[in-house]
């Protein structure tokens, strides 16, 4: 478990002190795929970089599996960082060195055997879906290829806690599903602690159970990613959920309702939602905004929607929306 209580970052600017994180308070569960999400600057880059002391926090503190990290000794800190592994954007492989090599140096820094370190750093490529690239060196890879050796590396020294600072913002969308889809089933497979630091909704759309949201180093809204982001309450959480402006508040006129629709993770079909709610009910709805994308047959996003304010028709509008499962709507 991880317990981050009461935590602040300063810096020293050219203008004065920066806050770059300003009293943080967040416990991520053992085994947990945990989302920080924000903008440029929001802060999430240090706060990921202060669970593992790389900064050292200006107050608060950080507790992994029971160890106030900023109270350990250099030596223990180390050892413990072998817990607390990281993959980032640029991938930060050693060039000069193959595949293999790349993953058997963390085992050589941890004193393991060369043969011991070849063995489990083979076993590690197979693990990601690479056990033909041991040879290669990681300029003859494609960038989600890069990713999946610098995945292994972070698993070498068998981590309870795997961070990944922006880790798939260099990615196109295919190979970020897939890298995202390894990442859920080494989750899986070995009870690994995720903690995904993006600005991408669809990443933590996709693999992530929890969420809190960042903005000028304050955690704004956290929970359940489903409930947070099916009903944002904070402004920062709107923007990300809502970019194209789907969350204004629309004053009613006298002949039709506004209906926001937000789509959790509903299952798609061969016919369109609005369209069946057209041939089943009725219905006629003025589409005045969307921003929807499917991901593994499953739809998220929102819509705006113009409802006739006659007959009730918003009302069972509504109700038929929200029959489908994992769509929530409101009247705004």
């Amino acid at each position: 478990m991880i317990e981050i209580r009461n935590l602040s970052k300063t810096f020293d600017g050219a203008d004065g002190k920066v806050e770059a994180l300003k009293n943080i308070n967040l416990t991520v569960s053992d085994g947990d795929i945990y989302g920080i999400i924000g903008m440029s600057g929001a802060g999430k880059s240090t706060l990921v970089r202060c669970i593992n002391m790389l900064e050292r926090p200006t107050e608060g503190t950080v507790i992994i599996d029971g160890k106030d990290m900023k109270t350990l000794s250099p030596k223990e800190l180390r050892a413990q960082r072998r817990k607390i592994t990281m993959i980032f954007q640029g991938f930060n492989l050693l060039m000069q060195r193959t595949c293999l090599k790349n993953v058997c140096f963390p085992l050589e820094l941890a004193g393991m055997k060369k043969d011991e370190a070849k063995k489990r750093a083979g076993e590690l490529l197979e693990l990601v879906g690479l056990p033909d690239k041991a040879k290669a060196y990681p300029a003859q890879l494609s960038g989600g290829q890069q990713q999946r050796v610098a995945i292994a590396r972070a698993l070498a020294t068998d981590p309870k806690v795997l961070l990944c600072d922006e880790a798939t913002s260099a990615l196109d969308p295919n190979t970020t599903h897939s890298i995202l889809s390894l990442i859920r089933d080494i989750n899986k497979k070995l009870g690994i602690t995720v903690v995904v630091i993006t600005h991408q909704m669809s990443v933590v759309e996709e693999i992530c159970s929890h969420v809190a949201i960042l903005d000028g180093g304050v955690v704004v809204e956290e929970g359940l990613v489903g409930t947070v982001f099916a009903s944002p309450s904070s402004d920062a959480a709107k923007r990300l959920v809502f970019p194209n402006g789907a969350d204004m508040m629309v004053s009613s006129s006298e002949t039709e309702k506004r209906l926001r629709v937000v789509f959790n993770g509903a299952k798609t079909t061969g016919t369109p939602l609005i369209a069946r709610m057209a041939v089943e009910k009725g219905i006629l709805a003025n589409i005045l905004s969307a921003g929807t994308r499917c991901v593994d047959d499953k739809v998220y996003g929102s819509m705006l929607l113009g409802i006739p304010a006659k007959d009730g028709m918003p009302a069972l509008a509504k109700e038929y929306l929200e029959s489908v499962g994992d769509v929530y709507v409101e009247e705004v």
